[in-house]
């Protein structure tokens, strides 16, 4: 991790050189606490993390900061939703596509190689040369799914009337 670090600081400076910018204590500092963090992150969770290191860094700071890591391939958005802008490392980190829960927001991160084909014949067939894709596949998490037929069984079953003996229905008033 520490020579990915080194790495990714030396593509940062250089990368500040050429828009005749510095590199800082505190962007230096942003970049260790991104690159420690191994999820995906808004500019606030990354706010709130370069705070645990240096209280004095500020929002403006963190924000700008972000943004130079995209531009400089750093760090790139990832998974697009109405919610805050999240990002990942983009930095010496394989290709991955996104399945994400609609109900929590789970992000599970995959690679699978016939998606990949397919969409070398997709580029092919239509005569696209290729640079950039990302697929976010929705849906519903295994554990969202759980606690939803849960609900739906508590649901039914408090609709269902009761039955007494014989088949009969019996129903009681409740004040």
């Amino acid at each position: 991790m520490k020579r990915a670090s080194s790495e990714a600081e030396a593509l940062l400076e250089e990368y500040l050189r050429g828009k005749g910018q510095k590199m800082t204590g505190p962007r230096r500092t942003v970049l260790g606490v991104f690159l420690g963090i191994e999820r995906h992150v808004t500019a606030e969770g990354l706010l709130e993390a370069v705070r645990k290191v240096d209280p004095s860094i500020g929002q403006a700071t963190v924000f700008r900061t972000v943004k130079l890591f995209e531009e400089a391939g750093l760090a790139r958005a990832a998974c697009r939703d109405e919610g805050a802008r999240r990002f990942e490392h983009a930095y010496k980190h394989e290709h991955h596509d996104h399945l994400i829960c609609a109900e929590c927001g789970k992000i599970v991160e995959f690679a699978d190689e016939a998606i990949e084909r397919a969409q070398e014949a997709i580029y092919g067939k239509y005569g696209f040369e290729a640079r950039d894709h990302r697929l976010e596949l929705r849906g519903v998490c295994p554990s969202c799914l759980k606690k939803a037929r849960g609900e739906r069984a508590r649901r039914s079953s408090k609709a269902e009337p009761k039955t007494g003996g014989g088949g009969r229905q019996a129903a009681r008033e409740v004040k």
